[in-house]
């Protein structure tokens, strides 16, 4: 229907432009700040314990589209650049979301096929599976705030000494590298009450909300709103109200500054300049 509300009656957070989004092309793997970040590892293979049942993955004929596209990564990760798989093994893929809503914004993708085609809810139930989870989480959030650093320390007044001595335009008083800002507490580790996409994937993002892909009020908050369900809640009461999504209407929420608790109401486009301010303001801290 022309000049429908995009935000309108949805219950999950994404687009229809961001399901049917195309992957980029296959190239030849080139290393990025992220990736150096990591120690180098073996090739895996994925088995038929560790690999989505049902599906064989080729480039000439995908069936991991639309709603079932993170498939492929967990299929094929060495099919894809650094630039958009940060990491994997036998057991899980971390890649870079394609429409990050942040200034970092991963995610992790379990590769277990007793799990990954599961409700995030029901997947995380499981205790052996949601520790395993949890661990892996702590590996890829300890990157994400390394990235984060890396891409604003210099501006970040926390940050400023620790700096000074990898510049080196001052020496450490003990010898050692001042600690610096945590990064890691401006980092977000859940899932959706509503996932967007088949596979369980675990958001590990950056607080800032800052990105040209935030583009719809729902987007804002479903990260914003009790829609995001952060990893440590798990597992969750039956009687969760996160459960009953059609009930509370998380996305049709007004908006809240994520730093300041203004109240922006519905209005997207006063939110997206009061981020602006913010994110200049946050990452100076």
């Amino acid at each position: 229907m022309a000049g429908a509300d995009p935000d309108s009656g949805a219950e999950e957070a994404i687009t229809k432009d961001e399901i049917q989004g195309e992957e980029p092309p296959p190239r030849k793997k080139a290393r990025n700040a992220f990736s150096e970040l990591m120690t180098p590892k073996p090739k895996s293979k994925v088995t038929a314990e560790t690999s989505s049942p049902s599906h064989s993955y080729s480039r000439g004929g995908n069936p991991f589209k639309d709603r079932m596209g993170l498939g492929a990564y967990i299929e094929d990760p060495a099919s894809f650049p650094a630039t958009r798989v940060i990491y994997h093994t036998p057991d899980f893929v971390a890649i870079h979301d394609k429409f990050p809503k942040a200034t970092v914004h991963t995610l992790l993708l379990p590769r277990s096929a007793k799990h990954n085609l599961l409700h995030p809810f029901d997947a995380l139930a499981d205790d052996d599976f949601r520790a395993d989870v949890v661990a892996e989480t702590h590996r890829l959030k300890h990157l994400a705030a390394a990235e984060l650093r890396r891409l604003l320390g210099r501006e970040s007044k926390a940050d400023a000494d620790r700096q000074a001595v990898l510049d080196g335009s001052v020496e450490p008083m003990d010898g050692s590298l001042p600690e610096g800002r945590d990064w890691s507490k401006d980092i977000m580790v859940g899932v959706h009450a509503v996932p967007s996409m088949s596979h369980v994937h675990v958001h590990i993002l950056s607080r800032d909300m800052h990105s040209p892909a935030l583009k719809h009020r729902k987007h804002y908050n479903s990260f914003n709103t009790p829609f995001f369900v952060p990893l440590d809640d798990f597992p969750l009461a039956a009687d969760d109200p996160r459960r009953r999504t059609r009930d509370e209407q998380y996305l049709q929420w007004g908006m809240r500054c994520w730093r300041c608790g203004r109240d922006l109401g519905r209005r997207f486009k006063l939110l997206k300049e009061h981020l602006e301010e913010e994110f200049t303001m946050w990452k100076k801290e």
